[in-house]
């Protein structure tokens, strides 16, 4: 740490905060690239601005998309395959229920892990539905629309999205999977734009019907989001690939064409509509035509297809669909313009983290008035929002036991002293930074836009981590059958998602052939002692560096019988840090605020890192040198320096590896939200041991156990 930071430099923070990680589909359990890549990083972070702002100012909340084709179409297979006779309400909830506990064996803390079409929030999810449909068509941000849906004849129905397989037309687009309207990386067209479709169902070349569907106009808000998209570019919080990602589709409508079909274009260009065509520069083997907007090019499409030019589209802002025909979905209003349809999986899901946030508050208020709380005094929509909710089972995860300070939803969504930090992968920046945006500020609430932290893709052996691949990557709980759970977090914040994709590569799963032994039998590197495991390093900190310095603090002063040094009083020592202590750790703090400020999580875990070192290293040198010298003055500042660094430390690991630094908490008896609270991040331990009442060299810790590690190895490690 070179830069010298002042309590100047610090970042401000809003006084409320939501938390959210991307929904997993309730179609399947979770692969470590749903722990790893997103729930970590958003856990870290609701746990980080708990103690930086107060754990009643922050909501953490996540759950199962329950709605959509992926949940149709594998409930679809499991009836086949295992003769499933249950509900597609019971499929999703055993897939929640599996996803809640494999999330909860990581420590993941989410207020509530709900799930948009279960119990407690299901109803709820609904009214916000409705609501957000009812205002967009009152402020004339809807239109309905006649557009082609894919049906198969031998079948005899509709087909969902994922029922109907081709490849992507977009230009450029390196999906090897593409679905009826989007490709497996996010990109967004019209299905009669489907390169080859096939129906999942027969094999057969599905038709295209005309069906009446009702769209929001996000074209229209083009110019805000260019507005919105450069002030991106200059805030330190959003990282540049969403910034860049958003810049790709407020291109102008434009169809690429192969230099092939040139002869074919000429001959119908007249009778397009208003265009302008760009011509190759240099060896490129495709020219451009720009339309004024999407709908000259989607008239296009017709002519150029019956003139046999083959052609590609570009990125750029079509009109975003709110609805489908599918029966298992949100209903929608039927005063909105349709009759008798449900909404989009994508739109719902987009206010799926505001109908969470919402039967958090609702839980809050009912908390509140079975303790006695009078009704009139509380939110009235969360008093309202409560009385939609039925029985629901207990959550796995550890509900909290305090209430939010606002029980209005309002003020955690619409209010510019609020923010919403949302963490995504990258492939999903269309729809969280593009239509949501759009939606947000056409709904004219004063919606306050998202801080989107949006990792890269997090690999699997080098390669992209896809339950649907050849090698499919090991499910998260079978992570914890080789690692402790603090090990993954921290090696996982330490790849640095936010800035490209890393490859996750655990010795343990690694059957490569890495050498062979006397005999000539290959050695896969799973089974090599040569073969150094990378998810162990950020575990040897915790299990030696971190172990070491709370061990060393805890039983420094512990009582010893036939021991009369006056440090050994089981208590946390009097006295002030040393002048390059109390300035280290003041940095360390600084610069790990500062990086969480800009979402640099692994650089906080590295602040953490070189501090913990350091502490750890001046402790051996102190004592060994007060030891040496036999003066218990110096022992005792050796602890007294210990123990800050150690507490400091503690703080700021608390959201990387929770469980192990709620154990030292625990140990310096003192309550967690006092000890881990930023109010007291830069005092002294006298300074906090007075603020809980008592004077300085008094106040007793719990004994530790012999031989005690709070963070152990996985016994597989020994």
């Amino acid at each position: 740490m070179t830069t010298q930071l002042t309590r100047a430099d610090r970042p401000a923070w809003p006084k409320r905060a939501v938390v959210t990680a991307g929904m997993p589909y309730g179609n399947k359990g979770l692969h470590f690239g749903h722990v790893g890549g997103v729930f970590v990083p958003a856990d870290f972070y609701a746990r980080f601005l708990r103690d930086r702002l107060g754990r009643e100012n922050v909501i953490f909340v996540s759950g199962t998309d329950c709605y959509g084709s992926p949940i149709m179409e594998g409930f679809r297979k499991r009836q086949e395959a295992d003769d499933y006779k249950k509900h597609i309400s019971d499929y999703v909830r055993e897939n929640h229920d599996s996803q809640e506990a494999d999330l909860a064996s990581f420590g993941v803390s989410c207020d509530l892990y709900a799930g948009s079409a279960l119990e407690p929030a299901v109803h709820i999810h609904e009214r916000v539905t409705s609501e957000i449909i009812r205002r967009l068509h009152e402020k004339g941000a809807l239109e309905k629309r006649s557009t082609k849906q894919f049906y198969d004849r031998k079948a005899g129905q509709f087909l969902n999205g994922r029922q109907v397989l081709g490849r992507c037309p977009i230009q450029g687009c390196k999906s090897e999977k593409a679905y009826a309207d989007e490709c497996d990386l996010g990109h967004q067209f019209e299905p009669e734009e489907l390169i080859a479709p096939k129906s999942a169902l027969t094999g057969e070349t599905p038709e295209l019907v005309p069906v009446d569907n009702l769209y929001f106009d996000l074209p229209e808000h083009l110019e805000y989001l260019k507005t919105y998209t450069k002030q991106l570019e200059h805030d330190p919080t959003v990282r540049s690939v969403v910034s860049k990602t958003m810049e790709e589709w407020l291109n102008p409508a434009q169809l690429y064409i192969q230099n092939k079909f040139r002869e074919a274009f000429d001959a119908i260009e007249g009778g397009l509509p208003a265009h302008t065509v760009i011509e190759p520069e240099g060896n490129k083997s495709s020219f451009t035509v720009a339309f004024p907007s999407w709908r000259e090019r989607d008239e296009a499409h017709e002519m150029l297809n019956a003139g046999g030019v083959r052609f590609r589209s570009g990125k750029a802002l079509v009109p975003f669909r709110i609805t489908g025909n599918v029966e298992w979905g949100v209903p929608v209003p039927n005063d909105c313009g349709c009759t008798d349809l449900t909404c989009w999986v994508w739109p719902e899901s987009l206010w799926a983290p505001i109908s969470f946030t919402r039967a958090v508050l609702a839980r809050d208020a009912a908390k509140l008035e079975a303790a006695g709380a009078d009704p009139s005094g509380l939110a009235e929509c969360a008093v309202s929002d409560a009385e939609l909710v039925g029985d629901a089972p207990a959550m796995i995860m550890a509900e909290p036991e305090y209430t939010h300070a606002s029980l209005d939803w309002r003020d955690w969504w619409a209010s510019e002293d609020a923010r919403a930090y949302q963490f995504i992968g990258q492939d999903n920046i269309y729809f969280y930074c593009i239509a949501q945006s759009g939606m947000w500020e056409a709904l004219d609430w004063n919606m306050q836009q998202s801080c989107v932290a949006a990792n890269y893709h997090i690999l699997y052996m080098g390669k992209k981590a896809s339950s649907s691949s050849q090698t499919p990557p090991p499910l998260a709980h079978e992570m914890l059958e080789h690692y402790t759970p603090e090990q993954l977090r921290a090696h996982w914040l330490s790849l640095g998602l936010g800035e490209k994709p890393v490859s996750f590569s655990p010795k343990a799963f690694d059957t490569r052939v890495s050498g062979k032994d006397k005999d000539g039998t290959e050695i896969l590197a799973c089974n090599d002692k040569r073969v150094i495991d990378p998810v162990l390093k950020e575990g040897a900190m915790l299990t030696g560096v971190f172990n070491r310095l709370a061990r060393s603090a805890f039983y420094g002063v512990a009582v010893k019988e036939g021991d009369e040094s006056p440090y050994r009083t089981g208590c946390i020592p009097a006295g002030a840090p040393s002048a390059k202590v109390s300035a280290e750790t003041e940095q360390a703090i600084l610069a790990f605020e500062q990086a969480m400020h800009t979402f640099e999580l692994h650089h906080a875990l590295g602040v953490c890192d070189e501090f913990l070192r350091a502490a750890n290293k001046r402790w051996s040198d102190a004592s060994k040198a007060a030891k040496n010298a036999e003066d218990d003055k110096l022992m005792t500042q050796a602890l007294v320096d210990a123990f800050h660094e150690l507490r400091a430390a503690t703080v700021l690991m608390h959201g990387i590896v929770p469980s192990g630094c709620e154990k030292i908490c625990e140990h310096f008896a003192i309550a967690p939200e006092v000890f881990f609270s930023w109010e007291h991040i830069f005092e002294t331990c006298d300074e906090l041991v007075a603020e809980l009442g008592e004077q300085a060299g008094t106040h007793a810790i719990k004994v530790l156990p012999p031989r005690f590690d709070f963070f152990e190895k996985h016994p597989s490690q020994y």
